[in-house]
């Protein structure tokens, strides 16, 4: 005699033991994770290190911040300087940051490696194969962010 788990619905004649739908219902479809779901994952994964200033270089922070302005535009920002391919399993990440004075710049770039692919295989069950890190800018303490003054006060 065969015993049925609990929750376990099954067709045919009562004790056969075959599955309704045609196996486990974790294996029935698929599920894909866009470019920019991983973008915004690793955007928020590299801000939270120490030592990082902002995301993208000088010219994509101009752009964005102008954009962020606009009615409609994207205002999360967060996916600035970051860019993803993934693909089934994988996924490969390039970041360009500016990273505050006096830090250990290889030590930011460690941290944010660790941090984004503990959030990014976490979030997603991805495999990160690798996290390029461009360091575009190092924020000088008596230096002003760079956003343009707006035209309407």
């Amino acid at each position: 005699m065969e015993t049925q788990r609990a929750g376990q619905d099954t067709i045919g004649a009562p004790g056969t033991g075959k599955r309704r739908g045609g196996g486990e219902p974790g294996a029935r479809g698929r599920t894909t994770i866009a470019d920019g779901v991983v973008e915004k994952i690793t955007g928020m994964a590299a801000r939270d290190v120490a030592g990082v200033h902002a995301m993208g270089s000088g010219v994509s922070r101009t752009f964005g911040a102008v954009r962020d302005r606009v009615p409609g535009g994207d205002r999360s920002g967060v996916t600035r300087g970051v860019k993803a391919e993934v693909g089934e399993k994988q996924t490969a990440l390039d970041l360009e940051i500016v990273v505050e004075y006096g830090v250990s710049i290889s030590d930011v770039a460690q941290d944010v490696r660790e941090n984004v692919v503990n959030a990014v295989e976490r979030m997603t069950g991805l495999e990160v194969v690798e996290v390029n890190i461009a360091v575009s800018d190092v924020k000088l303490p008596d230096e002003e962010d760079e956003e343009p003054e707006p035209r309407i006060k």
